[in-house]
């Protein structure tokens, strides 16, 4: 599919989704939509075993999404759409990498929130403004108390100010920031050590580790995560692991 707002490829076992919106990558219903399909298309690409995401110039990473499509009956149209992406978002089975090249505010922070690592510039900012205009940010709501615990979430939804990304790091919101030059090398070192690992036991370690946020409590979580852990141990490939350990050579991974 031919996108207009948004880029995607698939090389070397590496995706790259970006939101292009000059000049600060606005995310309008149809770029939601966009990234949707696309999100639904890496799903589907057998050679993808990662996504970076990232806006495009050197501005933003995404300012959020358009203001007019928050307007009327437009509001619940862009907030189930918006609901949808972020939910395919977090349910992709590889791991995803937010590589924040400038400010992400209210949805593009949201992004963030919902990739499993985000690595940033030392330029960028973040915030959850909606609250300045009125509103809520939901996917904030819900993805912040689970990232940087309840106080730090509800004062970052509920002011709406900015924060760095040294300050997005120490409440981890980001994993890492980096000189802004080597952002992108950074990313693609960050990536690379996921391709060096076998796509079937990473898919089942993302796996557990969701069931076990989102378990309603421990005892849920162990027994849920033990049980993958089982069917991970006893892949092909985690006994190939085990056996070039103890052989002393690299693995030869099958993804099986």
């Amino acid at each position: 599919m031919a996108f207009k707002n948004i880029t995607l490829e698939t090389k070397s076992g590496i995706a790259r989704l970006t939101i292009n919106r000059p000049p600060v990558n606005v995310m309008d219903f149809e770029t939601i939509n966009e990234i949707t399909q696309a999100l639904g298309d890496v799903a589907k690409d057998t050679e993808a075993k990662v996504l970076l995401i990232r806006g495009s110039g050197t501005r933003a990473f995404c300012a959020g999404v358009e203001v007019k499509d928050h307007l009327g009956a437009m509001v619940p149209v862009m907030m189930n759409g918006f609901e949808i992406m972020i939910s395919l978002l977090r349910r992709l089975t590889i791991p995803t990498i937010a590589v924040v090249n400038g400010v992400a505010l209210g949805g593009g922070c949201e992004v963030v929130a919902a990739c499993d690592m985000a690595i940033s510039s030392e330029k960028a900012q973040f915030a959850q403004p909606e609250i300045k205009l009125g509103g809520l940010a939901p996917a904030a709501a819900a993805l912040f108390p689970n990232i940087m615990g309840e106080k730090k979430a509800f004062e970052l939804i509920v002011i709406g100010d900015n924060i760095t990304a040294q300050a997005a790091e120490k409440i981890g919101l980001v994993n890492s920031v980096v000189p802004d030059a080597e952002l992108d090398s950074a990313a693609d070192k960050l990536a690379a050590k996921i391709l060096e690992k076998t796509p079937i036991g990473v898919r089942l370690v993302k796996e557990a580790f969701y069931q076990a946020v989102n378990a309603p409590d421990f005892n849920a979580a162990i027994r849920k995560a033990t049980e993958l852990g089982i069917n991970s141990w006893q892949t092909e490939d985690a006994q190939e692991g085990l056996k070039s350990f103890l052989e002393k050579r690299p693995a030869v991974w099958k993804n099986k």
